[in-house]
């Protein structure tokens, strides 16, 4: 993985604490159901110990994968400048369309849940919403058609 993976400082700790799960209460968790499943006998014919021993490689393989990406990480700071929006920003929009309001905070494509208000700076939206100003209005295109936002507000 040659690529860096960027971050807040808070995805960071959350990967790691996730990572810090998996390795322990998870692995013992399986290691526990595969002990009990190889008791009952016959492995040829045991579902369960096969089923045990296929999410222990799926949970071995997530586990790789969040190893990568933690060495992969590049922390970056959240932008402090609140005229524009950046990383890390907080931006209030109106949809020109619907008028509805929504926030969403510009994070990393890692971090972002646009249903819990976490936009990736990658999207479509999140592009479009760099570097625009209180007032400004951001346009971009998704699978329904072009779309405005304008920008009612700016925090960090």
């Amino acid at each position: 993985m040659s690529d860096s993976v960027v971050m807040t400082a808070e995805g960071m700790k959350a990967l790691q604490a996730e990572l810090e799960q998996l390795e322990t209460v998870a692995r013992r968790e399986i290691a526990d159901r595969i002990k009990t499943a190889r008791e009952w006998g016959d492995l040829k014919e045991n579902s369960e110990y096969h089923d045990a021993k296929n999410d222990q490689a799926h949970l071995e393989t997530k586990i790789l994968r969040l190893r990568e990406q933690l060495l992969a990480a590049e922390v970056r700071e959240v932008e402090t400048q609140s005229d524009v929006v950046g990383f890390g920003s907080c931006v209030e929009v109106e949809d020109s369309k619907s008028g509805k309001h929504v926030t969403y905070t510009i994070v990393s494509a890692h971090e972002a849940d646009p249903t819990q208000g976490s936009l990736s700076i990658d999207s479509p939206m999140g592009k479009a919403l760099v570097g625009s100003k209180v007032g400004g209005v951001a346009k971009f295109d998704t699978p329904r058609g072009p779309r405005e936002l304008k920008v009612l507000k700016i925090t960090t």
